[in-house]
């Protein structure tokens, strides 16, 4: 097979993209963006059944090996895809994205690889050493000790509960799973739980209003971001099921510093709490895509910056989303209307939202994803039960990534 070389700025050279986590309902609104742009897109999915596998945009999907239980195996599939398919350009958009960093070097020489170094994400993954990063910046973010045993835990709860409210969470963790909110019932985790390799943080708990922000960058420089409200999630905590664009300084001028401090380059989103002051802290970092991309549909100057960085670097220019963008996942978000039903106020609040706002999986000209919805989350529930997950963890459990190193 003849070797593709690939410089980073060859973007008039990308026609075929290639994008993992196919599971993802950022990864089909990505790719209904790329094929309207003109872009010939390919999907690589561990689970067999997935969004974007009846997608009309995807010109062929790929199942291959879990990332996190068959690595070596799952990296060897991408570089014979990649290969095979000509691929320009190879998009991680899910927790994937550690496992392809392992092997990005091999795939370079075939592809431009959209991934920052194992080391750089694993810093920015950590949600302890994310905090020391952000603290040694000058940044904004909450106090936050780290726990590395059920003695370490039974002493540092001893000391740190009587003075005020904490959140306890692993270190590698996504959707919140396993967060123990104050007023929670609070007991250690097992020993096979916690450990110094897979410990948990006590962060100080921050009263206000969540928000998430979506960015990409290139070699430190922003080139699109969305600052969103979160407000309506699965669950009191969970992942959130409802986006809405807000023009947010604060936000903007941390994650700003953070990107420019790091020289980052990639998709990459972070968590906040903004005080009734108005004063913003970041209390973790997701360095993959995350659901911010909805709110840049129809998306042609998403996939320019996600193409072509160094252009709008050049030019000084920064994507942003529409004033007032709005984007849902419609299922989950009725689940969430349940949730305010019989409060008359929050009630209202949500019908307001719903109304009139893009469900990200349907739309008119490519029907079959919505109905695949209900085959992801049925093959979920059955690995869930199979293996006492919940389904929040289940639905990542073969991709998820916890400090593991080659």
């Amino acid at each position: 097979m003849i070797t593709r070389l690939r410089e980073s700025n060859d973007a008039a050279a990308i026609r075929n993209v290639l994008l993992t986590g196919g599971r993802a309902p950022v990864t089909l609104d990505l790719a209904r963006m790329l094929k309207r742009a003109g872009y010939r897109v390919y999907v690589a999915e561990s689970a067999s059944r997935h969004l974007c596998r009846l997608s009309v945009a995807v010109e062929q999907c790929f199942v291959v090996p879990s990332p996190r239980h068959e690595t070596a195996q799952y990296l060897s599939e991408l570089e014979r895809i990649i290969q095979a398919s000509q691929i320009d350009l190879l998009l991680p958009m899910c927790e994937e994205v550690f496992y392809i960093a392992q092997g990005a070097e091999r795939l370079r020489p075939y592809c431009h690889v959209l991934v920052s170094s194992l080391e750089q994400l694993h810093k920015l993954h950590h949600k302890f050493h994310f905090i020391q990063l952000a603290q040694s910046m000058g940044l904004a973010v909450p106090d936050t000790r780290l726990v590395r045993s059920r003695e370490e835990w039974i002493q540092t709860q001893s000391v740190l509960e009587t003075d005020r409210k904490w959140v306890w969470k692993p270190v590698y963790s996504r959707f919140a799973a396993r967060v123990r909110m104050p007023g929670s019932r609070n007991v250690p985790p097992s020993e096979a739980e916690i450990s110094s390799a897979l410990p948990w943080v006590a962060q100080a708990y921050v009263s206000g209003r969540a928000l998430c922000t979506y960015s990409v960058a290139h070699e430190g420089n922003m080139v699109a971001h969305t600052t969103y409200d979160s407000r309506y999630r699965t669950g009191s905590v969970g992942a959130s099921v409802y986006f809405e664009h807000v023009e947010h300084e604060g936000t903007y001028e941390w994650v700003q510093q953070f990107v420019e401090a790091t020289g980052f380059s990639g998709q990459i989103g972070f968590d906040f709490i903004e005080g009734t002051e108005g004063r913003v802290v970041a209390i973790e970092c997701n360095p993959r895509a995350t659901s911010g991309i909805h709110l840049f549909y129809p998306g042609d100057e998403l996939v320019r910056a996600i193409t072509a960085p160094e252009s709008l670097v050049k030019e000084g220019i920064l994507i942003t989303p529409k004033q007032h963008s709005r984007a849902m996942l419609m299922l989950p978000m009725l689940g969430s209307g349940l949730q305010q039903m019989g409060r008359r106020d929050k009630w209202r609040a949500w019908m307001t939202a719903w109304r009139g706002t893009r469900d990200v999986v349907h739309i008119q000209n490519d029907r079959r994803p919505m109905l695949e919805q209900v085959a992801v989350v049925l093959s979920a529930w059955r690995l869930a039960r199979k293996y006492k997950l919940s389904l929040t963890e289940a639905l990542t459990h073969d991709i998820e990534w916890n400090g593991e190193q080659p």
